[in-house]
């Protein structure tokens, strides 16, 4: 296959798939929204912000005890595909499942016997004890949850990984929740269903792995040396994800720790009102970089470098394109979004989600270049950067979050990410020659300025009834794509992604 033809076939994988997880993710963000809004409305800011820290302390023994053997399973599977060693993808698999049992065993003593400390000690409050101790007997469950989930995406089962991601699992907690809340078991309903939804994962994960992928759980006939040799390779790749996952959770979750250690665990429900819906800008580049990652790994494997640099550009290209309108919209309209998802009573955090969705859309630009770094098998360097970036966000959190608050405290974030983005991007630059930055974007930045003028203006004329802003919503992004296609601003590989979905479509209804 040319060059060409492979790059247009790997395109139109991208928006295959990416459609698919779209299509997931959608329904996973109105499970997911739905599932936090019953618990913040039913149960009120303190439960929820207990909800929330509880989380973010069980995904950092997620993060920890995982040792990185998530993301070395996905680069080993996609190199050893690439390069048809199927006996060397068998002994990664069983030789992460024995490690992912006896770590996971660990964590869930671990953290159950440190609840307590945790919740009284650090957080003052010891109804998050229950939450923990609860968590912990999952943490097992979690653990697997990623070693399945990962390989369902290297093999590219796409669907799969959507279905169960995406749709089976909020779904599962948001159904079970409100069933439970039904029968009156009241705060342990969160508790409950949460997990639920892990064991669905698990499952559901295991079957696709076990009937879906041939010989994964073969036994290899790999040489003793070469196995020992494998096992180094996946831990010298693996151990730096494994901090990178405690710091990236660290990095996630520092805000509500901070706040709930200055101010009140009430303020770290109101935060948490403001993170989720910032996180919208991280969606349109999940889509597409769930796939990315894979493949250029297996390009990369074959010496593919110039394909590589093109889907760079163009995967670049597209989550800009699609991600501003998100971006306007929020820096717009930051009090009403807030109002229509969670209520009144969380509207404090309209500054937070100004300053939370800066620096998100920053960060989804450049992520790219950490999929690069990522691809070269650079993980110490990947890490050293979220290290460099969550020292500074540590650091501004505690100058700032005493005297600002939340607002401090996402302004601190804003800041990080806009760090960690332009060191992956200039690093990954150096190493690979790869730049995912064109000179489209900045034309396309330009053409979104009239379109926001107006909505700016509208906005000062119109009350913010949720009618209006989905009319004022829907009359930006018509004049957007209007002037979009009025300056040529769609290449020849966007035009031939457009003629394949409207040549699907026709085919299909017509």
């Amino acid at each position: 296959m040319k060059e060409e033809d492979n790059l247009d076939y790997l395109l139109k994988f991208f928006v295959k798939g990416s459609f698919i997880l779209f299509i997931g993710v959608i329904i996973s963000k109105i499970a997911t929204y739905g599932y936090k809004l019953v618990i913040a409305r039913t149960f009120g800011q303190e439960v929820y912000g207990l909800f929330s820290l509880a989380v973010m302390i069980f995904t950092l023994f997620d993060s920890f005890f995982s040792l990185g053997l998530q993301s070395g399973i996905l680069r080993n599977i996609s190199l050893f595909r690439g390069k048809n060693e199927f006996n060397k993808i068998q002994v990664t698999m069983r030789f992460s499942i024995f490690i992912t049992l006896l770590t996971s065993l660990i964590a869930g003593v671990l953290l159950f016997f440190l609840s307590k400390f945790i919740a009284v000690g650090i957080f003052h409050n010891s109804e998050l004890t229950i939450f923990l101790q609860s968590f912990s007997i999952f943490l097992p469950v979690f653990l697997f949850c990623g070693l399945f989930h990962v390989i369902t995406i290297a093999y590219e089962k796409v669907g799969w990984y959507s279905f169960i991601g995406n749709i089976l699992s909020p779904i599962t907690q948001l159904i079970s929740l409100i069933i439970f809340i039904f029968i009156g078991i009241k705060t342990n309903s969160i508790i409950f269903s949460y997990n639920l939804g892990l064991v669905a994962i698990l499952l559901s994960s295991f079957l696709v792995c076990k009937f879906g992928i041939k010989r994964i759980f073969n036994k290899s006939d790999l040489e003793k040396k070469e196995r020992y040799q494998l096992y180094k390779d996946l831990f010298s790749y693996s151990w730096p994800i494994m901090f990178f996952g405690l710091v990236v959770s660290i990095f996630s979750w520092i805000d509500s720790f901070t706040i709930g250690y200055f101010k009140t665990v009430a303020d770290v429900g109101i935060y948490n009102a403001a993170v989720p819906l910032a996180v919208l800008l991280q969606v349109i580049p999940s889509l597409f970089l769930q796939l990315f990652l894979p493949v250029i790994i297996k390009e990369y494997s074959r010496k593919n470098f110039d394909l590589i640099k093109k889907l760079t550009k163009q995967i670049g290209k597209w989550i800009f394109l699609l991600n501003i309108p998100i971006l306007i919209i929020m820096i717009l309209f930051p009090g009403a979004v807030i109002n229509i998802f969670f209520g009144s009573g969380y509207i404090q955090a309209e500054n937070s989600l100004r300053f939370l969705a800066i620096g998100l859309f920053f960060y989804s630009i450049f992520n790219i270049s950490e999929n690069l770094l990522s691809m070269i098998g650079k993980s110490k360097i990947v890490l050293l950067n979220l290290i460099i970036s969550s020292i500074l966000n540590i650091s501004l959190n505690i100058l700032l979050i005493p005297k600002y608050g939340i607002s401090g405290a996402a302004f601190s974030t804003m800041l990080s990410y806009i760090l960690w983005g332009f060191l992956s991007f200039f690093i990954a630059k150096h190493h690979t020659a790869v730049n995912p930055l064109r000179w489209d974007m900045l034309k396309i930045f330009l053409i979104a300025i009239p379109p926001a003028v107006l909505l700016f203006y509208a906005r000062s004329i119109f009350p913010l009834t949720i009618i209006n802003m989905i009319l004022m919503g829907l009359a930006f992004i018509f004049l957007y794509i209007s002037l979009i296609l009025l300056t040529h601003m769609l290449d020849n590989k966007d035009l031939m992604i457009l003629r394949s979905i409207k040549d699907k479509i026709f085919h299909r209804f017509l």
